[in-house]
């Protein structure tokens, strides 16, 4: 039997000489820090050997919380080369959320940064968990320390394609999360894919500026950089000025839309410095149409938009290079999300399942090698989130024109996507509504310059109380992480409704969209 381990297929494509520079880093101090491709393999080789100490029961996850760094990128290889499930948790969550996530992941091992070992070992201990260990930017924590002790070559575990290697935690639209599940025949199927559709070549360098506990910065990113054998340029946090300066030595970027408008903003982006780049990619929120053009005047490469989500990693992109489908006229258009990518299936439908006709929107269904194997102890929800005949409902909502470029036209649960972050309104709406004072409250999305969208929040007081909108949200900042605060909290007497009784957001929507204007 073949071993379907996807670290198998990541290590395979490492270079002939081992000894060539994986990856380019700077350290907190501004020291050059370079990893090489034996360097990845014998690090990884000791933390799985740490793991494999452990005895740990089959299927256990590991889930992390720990800041960005290529030691954080050796453990997730390491899971994945010792068969466990890896979970990264985003650095942003606090205290109520963690505590959400390890009770319902129930990990063998949690790995936090230092400065958060007191809080997260009490809420893991709590729950069950007996390996609690430190993971910190500057290489050092219990980790790493554990992990010398241990030998440097080892035999990746046997696993088959349709092995748990990952669970993403994504916001359920009541308020409650969900884990997606992604095997390890999901994640390499769409790595595959991805280097032949985006026409990775010997030599490629990738800019890496991503957070890497989400699907665009841990999957997309670093497997196409591995799967390709090329190097990245590692940076700890997005610096637009840094990534300009980076750009003659590298040929491959991925951003969310945010980080196009902060170099936008840089004079030093011109034709000349962007001119060794190849490929500039762009994802995880949408990308305005002003910001495609004004980088295609300023750099005179166009902006590859792509369309993807927790469960299926990617969906659909725009083409690389001019397809032949079309005899040869298909282009990156701006305001689209391109086509289905080869062996994925893509639909449009009504709200009773019924096939649309081009060009009608209605919801998105997909299906193929990349969907996911269902949520994480959650049979109910899976069952309802995949159609009789078996295609996921992603809950957005979109049209396939008469060239079939896929057209992402809104989201069907409110979702707010900030940053390139998901937002769900109900988490946030349940916050509120604990608060004293507060009978109820609505948050909606409104464009922002900047994050593209931005959460409001509109708050009725119980009667005879006084509510202060500005409390309200530093009472937030305490509980939650920071991309889903809203910007602004509106206190009113009553929220509009519809007949029904139903909170009627898009008419909150329209109010407050010139907000940030």
């Amino acid at each position: 039997m073949a071993n379907h381990n996807l670290f198998s297929a990541l290590r395979a494509a490492f270079p002939s000489n081992l000894d060539d520079v994986a990856i380019e880093a700077v350290s907190s101090s501004g020291e050059p820090l370079n990893y090489t491709w034996r360097d990845l393999d014998r690090a990884s080789a000791r933390i799985a050997n740490m793991l494999d100490s452990l005895k740990l029961p089959e299927g256990s996850r590991v889930a992390v919380q720990v800041e960005k760094s290529v030691e954080a990128v050796l453990l997730y290889l390491a899971t994945l080369r010792a068969g466990y499930v890896f979970l990264p948790l985003n650095t942003a969550y606090q205290s109520a959320e963690i505590e959400y996530f390890i009770g319902n992941a129930e990990p063998a091992v949690v790995v936090c940064t230092p400065n958060n070992f007191g809080w997260v070992s009490k809420i893991a201990f709590k729950a069950g968990t007996e390996h609690v260990f430190t993971l910190g930017e500057d290489r050092n924590g219990t980790l790493l320390e554990r992990a010398t002790h241990f030998g440097d070559e080892h035999q990746e575990a046997e696993r088959k394609s349709d092995d748990l290697a990952a669970i993403l935690y994504t916001s359920g639209t009541t308020g409650r999360s969900k884990g997606a599940m992604l095997t390890h025949g999901n994640l390499l199927s769409n790595a595959v894919m991805l280097k032949d559709y985006w026409g990775w070549k010997p030599g490629d360098v990738l800019i890496h500026a991503l957070p890497i506990f989400h699907v665009h910065g841990l999957f997309v990113a670093i497997h196409g950089a591995l799967i390709n054998g090329s190097k990245m340029i590692w940076m700890s946090k997005f610096d637009p000025k840094a990534v300009i300066a980076a750009m003659p030595r590298a040929t491959v970027f991925m951003g969310v839309p945010t980080l196009y408008v902060r170099m936008l903003a840089e004079p030093a982006l011109t034709r000349q410095q962007a001119g060794h780049m190849r490929l500039f990619i762009a994802g995880s929120a949408p990308l305005l149409i002003e910001t495609f053009k004004e980088w295609q005047d300023r750099t005179g490469f166009t902006i590859l938009e792509r369309y993807g989500m927790s469960e299926t990693i990617m969906l659909t992109s725009n083409p690389y290079s001019a397809d032949a489908r079309h005899g040869g006229q298909d282009e990156r258009r701006g305001g689209t999300v391109g086509f289905p990518l080869p062996g994925v299936g893509l639909r449009v439908v009504d709200d009773a399942g019924k096939a649309l006709p081009m060009g009608e929107i209605g919801n998105i269904q997909v299906k193929g090698p990349n969907v996911f194997k269902g949520y994480w102890r959650m049979p109910e929800k899976t069952r309802e989130e995949f159609s009789a005949d078996g295609w996921f409902k992603t809950g957005d909502v979109g049209k396939v024109d008469e060239r079939d470029y896929v057209c992402i036209v809104g989201r069907s649960k409110d979702l707010i996507i900030s940053g390139g972050y998901n937002v769900y309104p109900a988490e946030i709406e349940g916050y509120i509504n604990d608060m004293p004072g507060v009978a109820e409250s609505a948050l909606v999305g409104v464009p922002h310059p900047d994050f593209g969208e931005v959460g409001v929040a509109v708050v009725i007081p119980k009667p005879g109380v006084q509510v202060d909108g500005d409390a309200i949200i530093a009472q937030l900042k305490s509980q939650l992480a920071n991309f889903k605060i809203p910007k602004r909290c509106f206190v009113t007497p009553e929220l509009p409704r519809n007949t029904m009784g139903k909170v009627q957001k898009n008419l909150l929507r329209d109010q407050y969209k010139g907000l940030f204007a």
